[in-house]
């Protein structure tokens, strides 16, 4: 699964002239001042996946890493994430329903589409308990949708572009094919990018 991830991320640097930047502290670990005017609807996000109150202030322990954070010139920075099948399930719609007005890259629509294909989630490391935010029995599925939304709620409110993303399933028939970088371009172009 990561060659797709890792193929993809390299496509959008080099496409774009991409220059990489690290993930910025206010997504690491988001607490009632990182989300700012976002506060009252990822407390409600969170409220809908895990039926908890979500605390002001993130462990320190709390880490996070996105698939790539990049600028190009003349343009504020952008988060880039790509989705492979783990991230479309019930929690992910869940989120997708409380983007009212939020601007994104990609088509909140189609996400919700294979969110709504899933029928069963995946199993072992994929949905282990994530405690404290997310216990229990599928805690790293809701914490995957939970950050997901984080990472496509929050960026606007800290100058951020609206968030990239790309899904295995718009890309996994021709990634690995010679013409993967121009198909590659015209996706983006699609999302607005370019």
């Amino acid at each position: 699964m990561r060659e797709r991830e890792e193929l993809t991320v390299t496509l959008v640097c080099k496409i774009t002239s991409a220059r990489v930047l690290p993930t910025p502290e206010w997504l690491v670990r988001p607490g009632k001042i990182e989300c700012g005017r976002k506060w009252p609807v990822m407390t409600q996000i969170y409220h809908d996946l895990a039926q908890m109150k979500l605390p002001e202030e993130m462990r320190p322990v709390e880490r996070r890493q996105l698939d790539l954070v990049f600028e190009v010139p003349d343009q504020p920075p952008r988060i880039f994430e790509f989705d492979e099948t783990q991230h479309f399930n019930h929690f992910r719609a869940l989120t997708l329903d409380r983007y009212d007005g939020v601007p994104v890259a990609f088509d909140v629509a189609a996400w919700r589409r294979e969110c709504s294909k899933k029928k069963r989630l995946e199993g072992g490391g994929f949905g282990a308990p994530k405690p404290p935010l997310f216990p229990g029995v599928q805690g790293r599925h809701k914490q995957r949708a939970f950050r997901d939304a984080l990472a496509d709620i929050l960026p606007p409110e800290h100058g951020y572009l609206p968030t990239l993303r790309i899904a295995f399933f718009e890309v996994e028939s021709w990634l690995s094919g010679t013409q993967c970088a121009e198909r590659m371009e015209a996706l983006l172009h699609a999302k607005g990018i370019g």
